[in-house]
């Protein structure tokens, strides 16, 4: 701050903020600023903190300094490593201007206590107009012809570009971002599919889209635009396979997440024809190096990162985190937190084992409901019937959506992000059903039927899975199991043990579920590595086993 500038204080009782030309108590809270954040960010930090910008440092100077700071507000370029916030003693709470926390070790920011929160919304705007211009665009050779006129040459001939009126546009991801590129294109006369396992139809039919699965929108999609996070699943989603079912007049755009499409493999169907376009703002590696799509012609367009990159949106991500600073160095509770829900401490002491409980239970009913979801069904007994349950159904709706939105959703957006998506959320409480002290049950409905888990807590807060579409076991989750329906028949769980072995899958523990005898069962394998493609279909074609389900849960 300049000298004989005001200072801003906060008044703890009235949450309202006034100027003290002569403040009597100094500022103790510290901010580092460690990436280019807007001036009307770095303003909020000065109600409550002095605040140190300090752009570019070394990861070794980042750790050596870190310590001196009770919080730390960053963009994409700064990367928080275990090692960085393990030096960092006194933060409190790490803020992220942007939607992805890909560059902070959440999870050991959460074993330190340290709040982390991000700007889910701030963006949305800017990323669904750069999709819309990346589309047009491409479609009329604007770059190109802008290239040409400026190097004195006027060739219309050259540019003879393609209408998006009437053209099918396939919309693969319907959240924030792709349903304000859909409600756009609708708008300018184009036909709209969509792909989205946790979106309902009716929410779909409401901004135009037709639900398909992925296989229809590669096929009959005159343009596909990209808007789904980057995990396992979506890693290289367009391919050399994939790209060859599109059709030859297809053009793509991706502004969402480099490593969805095997940029290789975009060049080589750009180069023969395969597809007619391309308009990419976003890649595997950043920043793009030698690359095959540098040497395309008009065929493709090529930005830096822009999605997020307009003055409106650098503004409104930077109000948005600096808010939340500020009010969790007042404390107060954030917003948008990734990884704590907005609760009171003592609160939150006493219900985060539930909380985990119920984020586990989410995750892994999501992935055994496997299609798109349209009911959940939140089942409290025994002690947890009498708790606080809006944060347990949140966390709940969390572990649900995680294996698509990844660290889109938080315990802030769960609820938002399930009811635009047209999930019904209900809750049952019971305080009479004691099975064990406390039992959460999730029921979950959707396009492929109906699918339940249960689970408790015990000891020490032991999470242990009760039971799977009611058949009673008692396994401690793990990171991936392998769930089998199947008759209950000698021989059933040595043919299973000796598939696996032979692909050297090693089973961690084994157990299995049934109500009675020689009918219906369920056994739960814990592995100790992901299982390898191609066997889970192996084992469906078991004599006896009826369906089989793999859950990988997320950390």
């Amino acid at each position: 701050m300049h000298k004989g500038s005001p200072r801003w204080t906060a008044n703890p009782v009235k949450m309202c903020y006034c100027v003290d030309l002569y403040p009597t108590k100094p500022i103790v809270s510290k901010v580092l600023v460690s990436d280019p954040i807007d001036q009307a960010g770095i303003d909020i930090l000065l109600q409550v903190a002095t605040v140190d910008v300090k752009i570019g440092l070394p990861p070794a100077e980042l750790a050596r300094i870190i310590g001196d700071y009770d919080a730390i507000m960053i963009r994409s370029e700064t990367r928080l490593t275990k090692e960085i916030i393990e030096a960092a003693t006194n933060l409190k709470i790490i803020g992220r201007a942007g939607v992805g926390v890909d560059n902070v070790d959440v999870p050991a920011a959460t074993r330190r206590g340290i709040v982390v929160v991000n700007s889910p919304e701030g963006n949305t705007i800017a990323a669904a107009e750069h999709a819309l211009a990346m589309m047009l665009s491409m479609s009329r050779y604007i770059p190109e012809a802008n290239q040409s006129m400026k190097s004195g040459q006027w060739n219309r001939k050259q540019f003879v570009g393609t209408e998006v009126y009437k053209k099918t546009l396939g919309v693969v991801g319907l959240g924030k971002i792709g349903s304000h590129v859909a409600t756009v294109a609708k708008a300018m006369g184009m036909k709209l599919l969509a792909y989205d396992p946790f979106i309902s139809a009716e929410r779909a039919e409401q901004l135009g889209c037709r639900l398909v699965d992925l296989d229809t929108i590669f096929r009959e999609s005159d343009y596909i635009t990209l808007h789904i996070p980057k995990t396992p699943e979506t890693t290289n989603l367009i391919n050399a396979e994939t790209l060859a079912k599109m059709k030859p007049q297809a053009r793509i755009i991706n502004c969402a997440r480099g490593g969805i499409i095997d940029e290789a493999a975009l060049a080589i169907a750009l180069r023969a024809g395969t597809i007619a376009g391309a308009a990419i703002d976003v890649f595997a590696i950043e920043p793009l190096g030698e690359s095959d799509l540098r040497s395309l012609g008009k065929e493709i367009v090529l930005t830096p990162h822009l999605g997020a990159s307009t003055a409106e949106a650098q503004v409104n991500v930077a109000i948005d985190v600096a808010e939340q600073i500020r009010d969790v160095l007042l404390g107060l509770p954030a917003r948008s937190a990734v990884n704590i829900p907005g609760l009171h401490p003592d609160a939150l002491q006493q219900l985060k084992p539930y909380l985990q409980l119920a984020e586990t239970l989410g995750n892994m009913v999501s992935q055994l409901a496997g299609g798109r979801i349209n009911d959940l069904q939140v089942c409290l007994y025994g002690d947890l019937a009498e708790q606080q349950t809006r944060p347990i159904i949140t966390a709940a709706l969390k572990g649900l959506l995680s294996p698509a939105l990844r660290e889109r959703v938080n315990y802030v957006n769960a609820g938002i992000e399930a009811k635009e998506r047209g999930i019904h959320v209900s809750e049952t409480r019971d305080a009479s059903v004691r099975d064990y002290a406390a039992t959460l049950k999730l029921i979950a409905k959707g396009s492929l039927g109906q699918h339940s888990v249960t689970g408790a807590l015990l000891g020490d807060a032991e999470m242990r899975i009760t039971s799977v579409d009611d058949f009673p076991v008692n396994v401690v989750p793990t990171q991936n199991m392998l769930f089998t329906v199947h008759k209950d028949v000698p021989g059933i769980i040595g043919i299973i043990g000796s598939l696996l072995g032979k692909f050297n899958v090693n089973i961690a523990s084994m157990q299995v579920g049934r109500k009675i005898v020689r009918g219906d069962a369920v056994m739960v394998l814990s592995l100790d590595d992901p299982l390898p493609d191609g066997i889970l279909a192996e084992i469906k074609q078991v004599t006896g086993i009826s369906d089989a389900y793999t859950v990988t849960l997320i950390n």
